[in-house]
């Protein structure tokens, strides 16, 4: 217990620091600038864009249906949407209360399905997004040794944002140990499908059409802003952005995804600061938006929040430790 209270702690810390260094680079940037660069892209292109990010979310819930379906885990369609845009506003609005996995749980367990098959299969998911957003890593890290040493072109911010995060990261020193049992747990939650190539493969598959929406979404928001990245960069310093957002420094991603995505951007992918921040703003609140939807489905949250603590206690779910990110 006061393990955990004290990860919480660091992590509200962690947050509050990316967002103060957010807040000073936008403030460096002038607010008037970002709102300017904001008011360019035309409102059809907002409405597109909100189309495809939903079309991205309707994939996430389609990725663990198949998963939960391979297992006889007695859920249809619908029923696995409204779980994950519940699940989805929850990782989104309610990220200090509850994550969005543990109301997926919930709401599966509300369904009468296997509790322990219902967490497997969340683990399974969270497994088969990442692999998925693995397999355009090496486009990432590729452009970052071609980059190397960085050619650092906002000293002041970018050079705090580095102290930042080396502080940061200096909270993990037992960040391989938790990596350990971590990937234990996956190993015996994935041993359902490991007999079942074809459900992983459908769930890969919707992976990366969510994947493709999403860098769909950052092209169209950069060529809006006047910015030129080709589709192979987006996707590659994503993936970097993604695997930094993952480790346990802020609340949901909070700030770091800003900040990681505005940084890498601007000074790997070449674009201003100016654009990296706005870019960062717009992802940010589309993934939020994209997720309102959920709200339609607030007594299941509700419900979650009451009953949260007695699911994370149950044996069942006792090996469902993971952590909730909003993009998966």
């Amino acid at each position: 217990m006061i393990g955990r209270s004290r990860r919480s702690i660091l992590r509200i810390i962690g947050t509050v620091l990316a967002l103060f260094l957010l807040v000073y680079w936008l403030s460096q940037q002038g607010w008037d600038q970002i709102l300017a660069a904001i008011r360019r892209i035309p409102i059809e292109i907002f409405v597109l864009i909100f189309g495809i990010m939903m079309i991205s979310r309707v994939a996430v819930a389609t990725r663990w249906y198949i998963l939960l379906r391979s297992a006889h885990g007695g859920i249809n369609l619908g029923h696995a949407l409204r779980l994950t845009f519940a699940g989805l506003f929850a990782s989104n609005f309610l990220p200090t209360t509850i994550g969005g996995d543990v109301v997926r749980l919930a709401g599966g367990m509300n369904l009468k399905l296997d509790s322990a098959m219902c967490a497997a299969s969340l683990i399974a998911d969270r497994v088969v997004g990442v692999v998925g957003m693995a397999t355009l890593l090496p486009v990432g890290l590729y452009h970052l040794w071609n980059t190397a040493p960085l050619s650092i072109t906002h000293v002041e911010p970018t050079s705090f944002a580095m102290v930042v995060l080396s502080s940061v990261g200096a909270w993990t020193r037992n960040i391989w140990g938790r990596v350990w049992e971590f990937i234990q747990r996956v190993l015996q939650a994935l041993m359902i499908w490991i007999r079942k190539p074809r459900a992983l493969l459908g769930a890969l598959i919707f992976t990366w059409i969510h994947m493709f929406c999403l860098f769909i979404t950052l092209w169209l928001l950069l060529n809006s802003l006047g910015e030129e990245m080709n589709f192979w960069s987006i996707g590659g310093l994503w993936s970097i952005v993604y695997f930094v957002t993952l480790l346990p420094f802020s609340i949901n991603g909070l700030g770091i995804q800003e900040v990681t995505l505005t940084f890498f951007f601007a000074n790997i992918g070449g674009i201003s600061l100016e654009s990296g921040l706005t870019l960062a703003i717009l992802i940010r609140t589309l993934m939020m938006l994209a997720s309102v939807p959920g709200i339609a489905f607030l007594p299941m949250i509700l419900s979650a929040v009451r009953d949260g603590h007695e699911t994370e206690l149950s044996p069942e779910a006792s090996t469902f430790k993971v952590e909730s990110q909003s993009e998966s």
